[in-house]
């Protein structure tokens, strides 16, 4: 044999070599699966990481992917109880737990999720009224997953969850009821609006309520207060003339006046009680008269006494006739009067003049009466005096 025919042999040999090794070795990514085929029939699944498989006997059919895959599949027609058609779009998340099963059990799994899941959908929602079904998602959800795990479970797959990505109705519907919600919107604003302005009143009442109550409480202790101050002030006043009145008392009779000063200081006080603006009656007491004749005795005295303290006019010659007595008009005693002139709140009697022509008179020292300040009508009138003399 040439050496140019070794050579060849020996490329050959090498080729086949390398061609049965690598037809022997096979390397499987993770999360995959490989399917073996011996002479058209299942043999074994590879798993992931380095396989040797016998040359030109087994076959390794397309890898088949483990994780869990998301499809999601066109909006499908759905009709609802109620005959109202609705478009749902939905999505699948599912899982291969066994590559032999999803291999030989069903000729192209995802087409047959697809409509398993379209089919169950329309039984799922067509018992159902179209708020229903817009309200009960979860449970439709659950209702999907539910059938679609019992039914792919032979194909080794697992269905871990059915979303409904929306649910659409006609057009029309839609705007029926965006009208009934505008409408609900609506009424629950106008109702919350009400129980606010109720709520606003009542507490507006209640605080008009609590600030009478209290305005009425502060004017009735204002009313006390005042009261009690007006009662204080006028204790206090009457106190005051009291003492005054004692003091104006304890004077006049430590000061034994007699008649004919007090018939002059009532003199003096007569002008005073009628001035002022508001007098438009002066009512003269009838005493006065009495005041009168006996400041005129006075007077009448004092002439008689000046005349006898003179000498005898000669006969014939005019002058004063009439002695003192007989000018001196009769004054008697007049306790009321008395009384009436050291202010006290007594009424003045108009009695009679006594028959004592120039008579004592009561609390004059010239007089040799009795003093003024044991008089018991006077001494009675102290209590009862309504103004100071």
């Amino acid at each position: 044999m040439s050496p140019l025919v070794g050579t060849i042999l020996l490329l050959v040999f090498i080729a086949l070599v390398v061609l049965v090794i690598s037809r022997s070795i096979r390397i499987v990514p993770q999360a995959t699966a490989g399917i073996v085929e011996r002479f058209g029939r299942y043999h074994r699944t590879l798993n992931a990481g380095l396989n040797m498989v016998t040359p030109f006997v087994d076959r390794l059919r397309p890898l088949i992917d483990l994780r869990e895959q998301v499809v999601s599949f066109p909006p499908q027609p759905v009709i609802t109880r109620d005959n109202l058609v609705v478009s749902i779009d939905t999505v699948i998340y599912f899982q291969v737990t066994d590559a032999r099963a999803a291999t030989y059990e069903v000729a192209n799994y995802i087409t047959a999720v697809e409509q398993l899941t379209v089919t169950t959908l329309r039984n799922v929602v067509g018992g159902m009224e179209l708020e229903h079904a817009l309200t009960s998602r979860d449970q439709i959800n659950s209702e999907l997953r539910k059938e679609l795990d019992e039914a792919t479970g032979k194909w080794g797959i697992r269905v871990g969850r059915v979303e409904l990505k929306a649910i659409e109705p006609p057009g029309s519907i839609q705007d029926s009821m965006e009208k009934q919600m505008r409408a609900d919107r609506d009424k629950r604003a106008a109702v919350l609006s009400a129980e606010g302005s109720k709520q606003s009143a009542i507490l507006t009442a209640e605080g008009e309520r609590q600030a009478a109550v209290l305005k009425a409480q502060g004017e009735s202790e204002a009313v006390v207060l005042r009261a009690e101050a007006e009662a204080k002030a006028a204790a206090a006043r009457a106190r005051g003339q009291a003492e005054a009145i004692t003091t104006v008392f304890k004077a006049i009779h430590e000061g034994n006046p007699d008649q004919r000063l007090l018939a002059y200081q009532y003199m003096q006080m007569l002008p005073q009680i009628a001035q002022g603006d508001a007098n438009k009656v002066w009512i003269v007491p009838s005493e006065i008269g009495k005041a009168l004749e006996g400041i005129g005795g006075f007077f009448s005295h004092a002439t008689a006494a000046r005349a006898d303290s003179q000498p005898a006019a000669p006969s014939g010659t005019s002058g004063v006739s009439g002695s003192g007595p007989e000018l001196d008009p009769p004054v008697g005693r007049h306790a009321s009067l008395e009384g009436w002139l050291a202010g006290g709140g007594r009424p003045v009697d108009d009695g009679a003049v006594g028959d004592h022509e120039g008579g004592s008179v009561p609390g004059a020292g010239d007089a040799g009466g009795a003093p003024l300040h044991q008089n018991p009508a006077l001494v009675e009138g102290s209590s009862e005096m309504g103004a100071t003399v």
